[in-house]
């Protein structure tokens, strides 16, 4: 029987199902009540920087098509397991974990709000969203795709439509008299570029699933780059809509500032839609990451980054261990209380700079394969050689600079992640010499990276070795 392969409008489903996130709407609401319209060039210089990310990993995607491990597996054929492993096992998989419960908490936190009447606690709704999209994750792509467009495209449609109602005065609130820049200095509008960043990031989540997309040598750079395009475009919207309906002010002092928004737009029926949109979103992001990082997770146990127990799949071809170790931290996290804490926004600037260097990597790797495989067939190449590459990466060693405005954030910032990254750094070692038995920064062949991929390598290497663990040459 031949597995159903998913479309472009599920690719571009997936992406803005994962970058707009609840997380994402209340950021957008910070950066507009901090300096206005003028936000939206913070976001322009974001954009522009995510494309650059997207059409490097594009091209990797080109060269070793159809990779479930994604990120981890063009490291591993560029840099060696060292760096693909304190990259991606906790600079991705852990942060994202994180991130995502993050974003678990706010939707508890937004619905039990919307419902004050009503006695549960915000933390009960987050654990039971995860333990329903684990179920239907389990049940395999089919049934994601088809909750993924739906909630996504609900998304998309609620906040185009919400966004020209604020845009063209057509609300049933009363229209705020205020200005639309509250600064034009340059120090300020750059300082929020880290934030802004944070609006678009996510979207190279469609890779893990290329393997399952209909001509995904054409579709998934297309659907990264309509990703990006329709976040921003919905995202302009609402800057506008917040000038005519909620005071800076109000927007700035607000926990949840799309939900102020759709009340001011809107009244009690705008607060209702926007909840409903914040369900959207947090179910587009909590469903892609859990099936993502599984693969994800599947990808790097078959080049032997993880455990090979990740490898395991049920009759409808999930990643079943993933997806319960994945969900499984997302609902103890969050039945516990943790992610509840006033941590919570720093946690995710923490987890966005570990993904920043995730992009950097990526770009590096552009650069790698095109001096050791300049010849090698490429059905997709970054324009302009070296220079996209290079100033992409350029460009996110600044946003790391800018990832908050307050000096004293962004230095303990810097030290967590400094913390973080010794401990990855004494895992990898460890897991590298004494599980892998490999050298540290020795590329493994692109060749046999792509060769791992196939469960038969899995099965005639440990028939040969007699081993549980699939052995690389030194």
């Amino acid at each position: 029987m031949t597995e159903k392969k998913l479309g472009l409008p599920s690719v571009v489903a997936t992406g803005v199902g994962v970058v707009v996130a609840t997380s994402c709407l209340i950021s957008l609401g910070i950066g507009s009540a901090a300096i206005g319209m003028t936000f939206i060039i913070s976001m322009v210089i974001a954009i522009i920087l995510n494309i650059l990310f997207a059409l490097s990993v594009s091209e990797l995607n080109a060269l070793m098509p159809n990779l479930t491990g994604g990120l981890a597996q063009y490291t591993l054929a560029c840099m060696g397991p060292f760096i693909s492993i304190v990259v991606m096992v906790g600079g991705y998989l852990l942060c994202n974990t994180i991130v995502g419960s993050a974003e678990c908490a706010m939707f508890g936190n937004t619905i039990a709000s919307v419902l004050p009447n009503i006695p549960i606690p915000g933390n009960y709704y987050s654990v039971a969203l995860i333990i329903i999209l684990m179920i239907t994750n389990l049940n395999g792509v089919d049934v994601f795709a088809k909750i993924q467009n739906v909630v996504t495209y609900t998304l998309i449609g609620s906040l185009v439509i919400m966004g020209v109602l604020g845009f063209l005065k057509l609300g049933t609130g009363e229209v705020v008299a205020q200005p639309m820049i509250l600064s034009t200095n340059f120090t300020d509008i750059t300082s929020l570029c880290g934030l802004a960043f944070f609006l678009f990031i996510g979207s190279e989540y469609i890779v893990p699933i290329s393997n399952r997309v209909q001509n995904a040598r054409r579709n998934v750079p297309l659907g990264l780059i309509i990703t990006l395009v329709v976040v921003f475009g919905m995202e302009t919207l609402l800057v506008f809509g917040f000038h005519n309906y909620t005071a800076w002010a109000d927007l700035g002092a607000s926990t949840t500032p799309h939900i102020l928004y759709g009340t001011m737009l809107l009244g009690n029926f705008g607060t209702i839609w926007m909840a409903l949109v914040s369900i959207c979103a947090v179910t587009g992001v909590i469903n892609t990451i859990i099936s993502s990082l599984a693969y994800i997770a599947d990808g790097m146990a078959k080049i032997n980054l993880l455990p090979k127990f990740f490898m395991k799949t049920n009759k409808k071809g999930a990643p079943y261990v993933g997806i319960l170790i994945i969900g499984g931290i997302m609902a103890l996290i969050n039945a516990t209380g943790l992610s509840t804490t006033s941590q919570l926004s720093f946690l995710i600037l923490t987890g966005v700079v570990f993904w920043m260097v995730a992009y950097i990597v990526t770009h590096l790797n552009v650069l790698v394969l095109r001096k050791r495989l300049p010849k090698a067939p490429r059905t997709f190449k970054v324009p302009f050689g070296p220079v996209i590459p290079i100033i992409g990466s350029l460009g996110i060693v600044w946003m790391i600079y800018n990832i908050s405005s307050d000096p004293a954030t962004r230095i303990s910032i810097y030290l967590t992640c400094g913390f973080i990254f010794a401990c990855l750094t004494v895992y990898s070692v460890i897991w590298v010499k004494k599980v892998m038995k490999l050298k540290l920064f020795k590329p493994i062949p692109l060749e046999k990276v792509m060769a791992m991929e196939n469960d038969l390598y899995h099965v005639y290497h440990n028939a040969k070795s007699g081993d549980h663990i699939p052995k690389l040459e030194k």
